[in-house]
This record gives C-alpha cells, structure tokens and sequence, in this order.
C-alpha cells in the first residue's frame, strides 16, 4: 500500500506554527471564560491603568479574550485567513514581532484616548458634573477584551502585500479589492471613535492596530527586510 507523506494532515498541522498557537490559545482562554468568567475578566481582560482592577499583564493577556462566541469566530476566521499568508511570506518569527507590535500598538492608541477622556472627564467633574463623574467611574470599571487590535494590523499587512486582491466579506458581500476594503475600514474606526460610538467597541484600538502595524511593514520594506527570514526587525 502506497504512502503519501502529510496525507493525513489535519486542519490545525495545516496552519503555520505562530498562527496556529495564537488560535490555541485563544480557544483556552475563551473555554476557561466560559467556565469562570468572573475570574477570567477581572484578571486577565485590560481595565484603565488607574483602576484598582487594573495588572501590567492584562497589556498582554486581553489580546487574548474575547466577550462572546461571535467575537472569537470573526477573529480567529481572520487570524487563521490572513495570519496564514503573512507568516508564509515573512516567517514565523517576524509574524510574531508583527502580531504583537500590531496588539500593543492597538492597546497604546486606545488607552491614550482613554487618558484624554479622563482627563475631560476630571474637569468637567471638578466644575460639577454628575455626567462626568458617573463616566469615569463606568470607565474604570469596563474591561476591554480581544484580538481585534493585532487582527486589524494582519489586515493592513494583507492588503500592503495583495492590494489588488479581490476580497469579499461575509457582511456586506461585496467583492472589492483589499486596498480599498482596508481604506474603508480605516475610515470607518476613525469615524465610530471619533464621533462617540457606544457600540461597546475600542474603535482607536483597530486604528491603533493598523497604524502600528503599517509602520512596521514601511519599516521593513525600506530596510529589505520584509522577506528576510532570518531578521527579527
């Protein structure tokens, strides 16, 4: 009887070894959510530095929680989609610099803005206001959670090396090239977070994500090092 080597691959060996472990660890964290989500949230999910719930680890440890079935499924779709093809053209270890560099680009935008609201907050308060005071307390206490800040870089770098890629998204179904897709969506943060969405989404942590994340990829590109497997930066 013939051997085929791989023949026998199952989907999971098929990912590349970064991209896999992210998704891994992810799933764990997700599951040991749904057993103790009390737990889960308040020590490992990112509150505002100045919240006493707040731990250094959580700068990494939100990047890998999620709030909710539809969460976790959008972005481990484009985690493994888009993950896949960055790390098989940079390397394994450049797509762990890019992914994490991407995640706390995303969490040093997002809490920057949180810093400048808290700082509006803290005037208006001292002048008074109920509105402010009831805010910032809201704010100390909301945990922020997800991969979505370093999902946005992989979408930037995808659409830096395949602009004229035609991609067609789940919602809406339009097939359009990446280059305008990522525009749109770069647009579309800055405008939700600018204009005060209360969607319960961290809009400057996306920007932040494909900000960072772009900058990286300039950087690379200009030093020859984008496809050089043997560099870290």
């Amino acid at each position: 009887m013939p051997y085929y080597e791989n023949s026998n691959r199952g989907f999971l060996s098929q990912i590349p070894p970064v991209t896999r472990n992210l998704l891994l660890i992810n799933i764990i964290l997700f599951v040991a959510t749904l057993v103790n989500e009390e737990f889960m949230l308040k020590t490992f999910a990112l509150f505002y530095p100045a919240s006493p719930l707040f731990r250094p680890w959580q700068l990494l440890t939100h990047m890998f929680m999620h709030g909710g079935w539809m969460h976790i499924l959008f972005n481990m779709y484009a985690l493994v989609t888009f993950g896949s093809i960055l790390e098989n053209n940079i390397g394994s270890r450049k797509f762990l610099v890019f992914y994490f560099v991407s995640g706390f680009g995303a969490v040093l935008l997002h809490l920057g803005v949180e810093y400048l609201q808290a700082l509006s907050w803290s005037k208006a308060a001292a002048a008074g206001s109920v509105t402010a005071v009831s805010s910032y307390r809201a704010m100390l206490s909301t945990p922020t959670v997800g991969a979505s800040g370093a999902i946005y870089g992989l979408l930037i770098a995808f659409a830096m090396l395949y602009p004229d890629a035609v991609l067609t998204l789940i919602f809406p179904p339009i097939p359009m090239k990446a280059k305008w897709w990522i525009l749109i969506f770069a647009f579309l943060e800055l405008g939700l977070g600018v204009f005060g969405s209360t969607d319960g989404i961290a809009h400057f942590a996306h920007l932040g994500g494909m900000v960072f994340g772009a900058l990286l990829m300039i950087y690379w590109r200009r030093k020859g090092r984008l496809f050089q497997r043997d560099k870290w930066i």
